[in-house]
């Protein structure tokens, strides 16, 4: 199972934490050195994107030059997203790789990131009050 605490901070600031000490600062958007928790959900998608496409690719001899991205979306309403946007930036250094990085890229996207998966699929979200 995965989980995370978030909490409000002594500094009236908020933290994600998780079981491993990791801590990211979560804010409303206008605070310096925090991320919104849009971003984060932003982030997510493209964090289990790129942490899964690197080594499938490398694990099929081919060494990505350059490997990034960039994942956007608007609201759509106030407190709704449309549609999450991949849009990789990468160098490869052959023709080969780049196949072999695009089809596990399609991949990736199709069947084994979990975020992007879980949002695809749309995942119930569940509150419990003590």
């Amino acid at each position: 199972m995965a989980n995370v605490r978030v909490e409000r901070t002594d500094d009236g600031g908020f933290r994600a934490t998780n079981a491993r000490g990791a801590e990211v600062k979560i804010g409303g958007g206008d605070e310096e050195g925090v991320f919104t928790p849009v971003e984060l959900l932003l982030a997510a998608v493209g964090g289990c994107n790129i942490v899964t496409v690197e080594p499938l690719t490398a694990q099929r001899g081919h060494q990505l030059i350059r490997l990034a991205m960039t994942v956007e979306s608007e609201k759509v309403e106030p407190n709704l997203l449309g549609p999450v946007t991949v849009t990789y930036d990468v160098e490869v250094p052959s023709e080969k790789a780049d196949e072999v990085y695009r089809a596990v890229a399609h991949r990736v996207h199709e069947k084994y990131c979990t975020v992007s998966r879980s949002l695809s699929e749309g995942t119930e979200v569940r509150l419990e009050l003590p």
